[in-house]
């Protein structure tokens, strides 16, 4: 059993993270956490769903540039909105997937199809594990999570796939989900944005129509091995997860307790 998704057409893939099975047996609590892409395409009619979730925290985890060129996010009531940029500018492929969803010329981003963009997907969830703007972000955002007046707590990145993905990883694992079922919602991406991958690549096919389409899914995806990468680097770094949250991101026995009281029935 999994919690509901929120059902929004300018955000599909959004999802509440109720329902998930944690620590003994306890599930996790509906309504608190919820995972979403950007909230700057958000229909009138979805407006009233999230008015309905009623979030008590918005946390943005792009970059100022990021934010810059993207359509503002569509609020409802009065959240507190808190930034925690998870972005290294040494990594193009950050700017080439805004790049991608924003419908800009990708001549620039060259090099990076040649190197593979599977490849620099996986790149970049070893980058989550070890990255310092990464590693700060997603310690905070736990923070954040342990503390009631944050909750019900909204999280997203620009596609709310990636970073939005490793940080439902990192909460998932500190409530106790075993790694099946976290690593079955990740894959729930997919599915959800069928169409809307479809409509992505059929514009840029339009634009461009010498486009490679091989080179664009990577990012439009999500993709075992990209998870497997953030894995495998907490292994390789820290040993096992546990040692990753208290040693790679700080989390002391009192933010975990704390999280699990808020977040777990």
């Amino acid at each position: 059993m999994t919690g509901r998704d929120w059902a929004m057409v300018g955000a599909p893939n959004a999802r509440d993270l109720g329902g998930l099975v944690g620590a003994g047996g306890r599930r996790v609590r509906s309504g608190q956490l919820i995972r979403t892409p950007a909230l700057g395409r958000l229909t009138d009619e979805d407006l009233p769903v999230l008015a309905k979730l009623a979030p008590a925290c918005v946390l943005d985890l792009r970059d100022g540039t990021e934010i810059a060129v993207a359509p503002p996010d569509r609020l409802v009531g009065e959240p507190r909105v808190v930034h925690l940029p998870v972005h290294d500018a040494e990594h193009p492929v950050f700017t080439y997937i805004s790049a991608v969803l924003l419908g800009h010329d990708l001549d620039a981003y060259a090099a990076l199809a040649r190197q593979g963009t599977a490849a620099a997907m996986a790149e970049i969830y070893r980058w989550f594990v070890t990255g310092e703007s990464a590693r700060a972000g997603f310690s905070e955002a736990l923070r954040l999570a342990a503390r009631p007046e944050n909750l019900p707590l909204v999280y997203h990145c620009s596609a709310g796939k990636d970073r939005t993905g490793w940080l439902t990883v990192v909460l998932l694992t500190a409530l106790g989900v075993d790694e099946a079922a976290i690593r079955a919602d990740y894959l729930r991406n997919n599915p959800l944005t069928d169409s809307l991958r479809a409509v992505i690549v059929e514009a840029m096919r339009r634009r461009q129509p010498e486009l490679a389409v091989d080179a664009v899914l990577p990012v439009l995806e999500v993709r075992p091995e990209y998870l497997d990468a953030g894995y495998e680097e907490v292994r390789r770094v820290h040993g096992s997860f546990d040692a990753y949250l208290r040693d790679g991101l700080g989390l002391t026995d009192e933010t975990l307790t704390a999280l699990r009281a808020q977040l777990l029935e």
